[in-house]
């Protein structure tokens, strides 16, 4: 390597200097993570003066790109950010955990140089798997880095991501493990015990032993990891709170905080001229406005996929052979096109109908088998990356097992499209275990998800396409069951070929003012079919499809409030779906009228899909009969 000896110690120089910053910036917040930063700044520092990086183009397409997954040592990533000329250290110093600042308790990329918000542990590798996938599937040669925990090894989402990145030779991997044995409870030998060295190497990796506090044996193991046909790990023995012999070896500094006249003996040990009183005055004024958020949306540029023209359907199918189908058509319209689509899978291609993507494009497909936590995570980091990235999955694995996955991607601003197949009661003979009848539920709680029921096949063919060609998260549910069609008064059909997918825009399938029905999903032509007979009868009800419940259609709003009664009708925890949230939107607006919800209120039985919803009272007769009962009493 040139220069070596004058890079060695150019790192060592930073290296005392970010020990006191660390040591400052956590005893000013009287609160972070001392110890572990002090133990991995040697291994942070090395990295950020090698990698491919430019801190006045810190999202260039061809950089390389670091993964924190241990995201409360951002003492130390801040610190080398500041080292790199990224952002400025009397900024991470002074602001660190301030209410306003983008130096936050653990790393967002609201801080240029910062690719992955870290949340639970476990998931940067995932991450790094993400990245690696697309820089491949984008034909850009880059390097990708981690950095983890030696107890954060006991996560089994990281076995997930090794054996991924194995199976697909993702070699331009190489992840950093901070090896000082000491977690929160103490020797991670005596809080849970592991082989690290052999699961990374059972799972065919290449593993190099470093000492982590010699600046030459870590840019030597950065350099080899180039050489090796094989993702690497750099098992990097260090020392918690390295640099200060009253931290040095103490898990208490892990999350512990050292006390101001503790942290001026530590800087005099540390042998730096670093000035304590100017960030105590410095903490103390206004953090400028508008700061945040820095991370660009790079999947935003160029979203290019042509969505073709739509299929229309006139005989029953199932939603989900319908997005299979629309998937499949995506694929072949967009071959040549500069917007890649990519989708993962976990063990379920027959299932959830990505077998005929794979057939047209098979470079563009990722089966993960049964590894749920990781595809999530690793999706979503490619769909940061300018690809179009699909996640199909059942309901109860792709929602309910990954939903803190979601969570930490709707903070990373990605754009994944989630499909969800099998949800509800019309999952059927699975029974309750698979059940998943808190799809919207869970969803509502994410900020800037967008979730989308469709109701038909051909309203789900509409609602696919616009998935592809729209910016940001969004979740698509569906049922297993063959579905009819969903016509006019006519017979004609409603979402025909010249429909086309609005989120946020409610359907009116039929007009009346004896009372209004709303309804989502699988069960809308049980309600259309309930609605008609009734209308025979001389009842007739007011009937909305309702495939966006989280976003309010004025309209529909404003006209049901006007009718005697409003029934909600869904194949869904009735406390925590449409009917909880048409409440909402209709309370907060100050329309009132009488609302009675429909939809599941307990876990249900195992059986037919009919069955269960009779069992339920959510079949076409029953829902006919309570509705009866209602028009009875408001008369």
């Amino acid at each position: 390597m040139k220069n070596k000896t004058e890079l060695v110690m150019k790192i060592e120089k930073q290296s005392a200097l970010a020990r006191a910053a660390i040591v400052t910036m956590t005893t000013l917040a009287k609160s972070g993570h001392p110890g572990g930063s002090m133990s991995c700044i040697d291994i942070t520092l090395s990295l950020y003066n090698t990698m491919n990086v430019d801190p006045k183009n810190p999202w260039k397409a061809e950089r390389d790109m670091f993964v924190v997954s241990n995201g409360h040592i951002s003492p130390a990533i801040y610190s080398s950010l500041a080292a790199a000329d990224f952002v400025k250290l009397d900024d991470v110093i002074s602001e660190f955990r301030l209410a306003e600042s983008i130096f936050e308790g653990h790393v967002e990329p609201d801080v240029p140089g910062v690719e992955w918000a870290s949340g639970n542990l476990g998931q940067g590798l995932s991450a790094a798997c993400g990245f690696a996938l697309a820089a491949r599937v984008n034909n850009i040669n880059k390097q990708i880095y981690v950095i983890m925990g030696d107890g954060e090894q006991q996560k089994g989402q990281i076995s997930e991501a090794r054996r991924f990145a194995k199976k697909y030779d993702l070699n331009n991997i190489t992840c950093f493990i901070d090896y000082n044995q000491l977690q929160i409870c103490g020797d991670i030998s005596h809080v849970m015990p592991q082989e690290i060295v052999a699961n990374y190497k059972s799972d065919g990796w290449e593993v190099i032993e470093i000492n982590g506090h010699d600046i030459s044996e870590i840019l030597e193991a950065i350099e080899k990891a180039k050489t090796l046909n094989s993702p690497v790990m750099v098992l990097a023995h260090t020392t918690m709170g390295k640099g200060v012999s009253f931290m040095e070896n103490k898990e208490k500094f892990h999350g512990s905080t050292l006390h101001k006249e503790d942290c001026l003996k530590a800087i005099q040990e540390l042998g730096v001229d670093f000035d304590f009183a100017k960030y105590e005055n410095l903490r103390k004024e206004k953090i400028e406005s508008g700061k945040r958020s820095v991370y660009p949306k790079e999947n935003a540029k160029n979203l290019s996929l042509q969505k073709g023209t739509a299929i229309t359907y006139d005989k029953a199918t199932d939603n989900r052979s319908a997005w299979g189908n629309a998937l499949t058509k995506l694929a072949e319209n967009n071959l040549d096109s500069k917007t890649k689509i990519a989708v993962f899978d976990c063990d379920l291609m027959g299932s959830v109908k990505t077998d005929g993507f794979y057939k047209v494009m098979p470079n563009n497909f990722f089966q993960s088998g049964i590894m749920e936590h990781h595809t999530a995570v690793c999706a979503a980091a490619m769909s940061k990356m300018g690809i179009q990235t699909f996640f199909a999955d059942f309901g109860v694995f792709g929602i309910d097992e990954t939903y803190n996955q979601h969570r930490l991607s709707d903070i990373n601003q990605t754009n994944l499209k989630i499909i969800n197949t099998h949800v509800g009661l019309d999952v059927g003979e699975d029974g309750k275990t698979h059940q998943c009848i808190d799809y919207v539920g869970l969803m509502r709680n994410l900020y800037h998800f967008k979730t989308i029921v469709p109701a038909d096949p051909n309203q789900t063919d509409s609602a696919v396409r616009y998935a592809a060609i729209h910016q940001g998260n969004i979740v698509m549910s569906m049922g297993r069951s063959k579905l009819d069609i969903i016509t006019k008064e006519n017979g004609e059909t409603y979402f025909d070929e010249n429909y086309t997918y609005e989120y946020g825009k409610a359907d009116k399938l039929r007009s009346g003012n004896a009372g209004a029905m709303l309804v989502m999903g699988t069960v809308t032509n049980n309600a259309l079919k309930v609605v008609e007979k009734l209308a025979a009868e001389g009842y007739q009800l007011e009937l909305w499809n309702v495939s966006s419940p989280l976003k309010a259609d004025e309209n529909m709003l404003k006209s049901i409030s006007k009718q005697p009664f409003i029934i909600t009708y869904e194949d869904h925890n009735v406390n925590t779906g449409l009917g909880s949230i048409i409440a909402d939107q209709l309370m907060s607006r100050g329309l009132f009228t009488r609302l009675y919800k429909f939809g599941v209120e307990d876990y249900a039985c195992s059986g037919s899909a009919a069955d269960v919803y009779k069992h339920c009272h959510l079949d076409q007769d029953s829902v006919y009969a309570r509705t009866k009962e209602i028009l009875a009493n408001n008369n």
